[in-house]
């Protein structure tokens, strides 16, 4: 039988936890998508207008990756005290750092009434939304994962990955809305403005819906057993950093791997695609938009049907497929959108987001499965996080530095091609991991545990003195 805190959850439970990940998910990324687009159509005006167009979208964009650059702290903090206190405590937090970084850019004076100090607010700012997002990936997939069910855990866990393209989409439309109801002058003057203070009242919805929800069960029974161990043999846990570095590096090393293709095509695809249609082939911002808006509501829709799948066929496969797909739709991307054509462009960026999604979908069980429970908020955060400060942190940035020394989309093309390589060899070499059972897969479940799930680090610390025979610590 099973113990109350590893019972498998009600449907109804199951599934508000699920809406609580992802309208949490839903939110935070809105907050961090709206400064991508931002920084795209107006930010280079309005924090860098000493500068050409083009080199201030470059400067725009180097604080959009700033960003990037915070998110493996906020991985690294929020991982530790996730993994010590649970997952709930810290998605709220991370919810609040969000939003209120996001309303207060909405209240940011410009460059033309403070100067300077304009762009070094906003910097400032972004480094707090880059925290917050580093922390909030791990423990809102985690929370779905160890909620149980295990044989759709791909598709459940696929929820909260529908909140980038849910976010992207509500950003989007909001700013597609105000371009087309306002004039140029308008929006760059305050319209600019009304999406980011009305991250404020998303927060609100999201802590209600956040605090509704309980603990992860498999985290709460882990928590109780390394009480009693300590309790039992005196011995101080080690640090989730540090087990997750001596234990499961090779797994950290294939989920940064795993992201590269991901992370890039998505900021290509999605952010510098706003730059390219404009700047480049002179179609107008509001087209653009559109296309987005459009694309993301695909990608929304076939994120679930790939986590699905994953169940079916494995993590691998599905994951495979999306990293070979967008890589070979590199060269077909930039063509369709050089013809200028609004159809052309929505295909472009439809393909590109419906092969991006076979490798979203199925990485939140994925990178869940490769770690133990007491570190696994770590592991999985460490893993995601720390890629992004060398894939989608400079992708825009290397995109429009490309754009202005070519001229072309094709040295584009082949950065993406590039990445998409190098995510094929990680998860080629990665093993299969979705008959893995997550409450197992911690310190003292098993034998083969170790080999299987804990690798030779793992294998290594069940012989430690003081571990129980045939277990594996935390």
């Amino acid at each position: 039988m099973s113990s109350p805190a590893t019972a498998p959850p009600t449907p109804n439970n199951l599934r508000r936890v699920v809406a609580a990940s992802l309208i949490g998910t839903t939110i935070e990324w809105y907050d961090f998508f709206l400064y991508g687009s931002a920084a795209a159509l107006v930010f280079n005006k309005l924090f860098f207008p000493d500068s050409d167009p083009l080199t201030g979208t470059l400067l725009s964009f180097l604080t959009y990756a700033v960003g990037f650059a915070a998110r493996p702290v906020g991985a690294l903090v929020f991982g530790h005290y996730g993994d010590r206190l649970g997952r709930k405590k810290l998605l709220v937090l991370s919810l609040l750092l969000m939003g209120g970084a996001t309303f207060a850019i909405g209240l940011l004076p410009t460059h033309a009434t403070i100067g300077g100090a304009a762009p070094l607010l906003l910097t400032a700012l972004r480094l707090v939304q880059g925290f917050a997002l580093g922390g909030e990936w791990g423990g809102a997939v985690l929370l779905v994962s160890e909620h149980g069910d295990a044989r759709r855990r791909g598709f459940w866990a696929s929820w909260p990955q529908t909140g980038a393209p849910a976010g992207q989409l509500l950003a989007t439309g909001v700013l597609s809305a105000l371009t087309a109801l306002l004039s140029d002058a308008a929006f760059e003057s305050w319209g600019w403005r009304v999406p980011f203070l009305l991250s404020g009242v998303l927060v609100l919805v999201g802590m209600w819906i956040r605090l509704s929800v309980d603990e992860s069960p498999v985290f709460k029974e882990a928590l109780e057993r390394a009480e009693e161990r300590k309790a039992q043999a005196r011995v101080e846990e080690q640090p989730p950093l540090v087990a997750v570095l001596r234990h499961h590096w090779r797994d950290v090393l294939v989920a940064m791997g795993a992201r590269m293709a991901e992370n890039i095509s998505y900021y290509v695809i999605t952010a510098f695609i706003l730059v390219y249609a404009t700047d480049h082939v002179d179609m107008d911002k509001q087209t653009a938009l559109n296309a987005v808006l459009i694309a993301s509501a695909v990608h929304f829709a076939v994120i679930p049907a790939w986590g699905a799948l994953s169940d079916r066929i494995g993590r691998r496969p599905v994951y495979l497929v999306g990293a070979a797909g967008v890589g070979l739709w590199a060269f077909p991307f930039f063509a369709l959108i050089d013809t200028g054509d609004f159809g052309a462009l929505i295909l472009a960026v439809t393909v590109g987001l419906f092969f991006h999604g076979a490798m979203y979908a199925p990485q939140a069980a994925f990178f869940s499965e490769m770690f133990a429970t007491r570190m696994r908020y770590s592991g999985a955060s460490i893993g995601a996080q720390f890629s992004s400060v060398a894939a989608g942190a400079p992708a825009p940035l290397i995109a429009t530095a490309l754009l202005a020394d070519y001229d072309s989309g094709t040295p584009i093309a082949l950065y993406v091609i590039a990445a998409s390589l190098l995510t094929l060899l990680a998860v080629g070499v990665a093993k299969e991991t979705r008959h893995r059972d997550l409450a197992r897969i911690d310190d003292e479940d098993g034998d083969g545990a170790a080999d299987e799930y804990g690798g030779a680090g793992a294998e290594r610390a069940a012989r430690q003195p003081g571990a129980p025979a045939g277990r594996t610590s935390v």
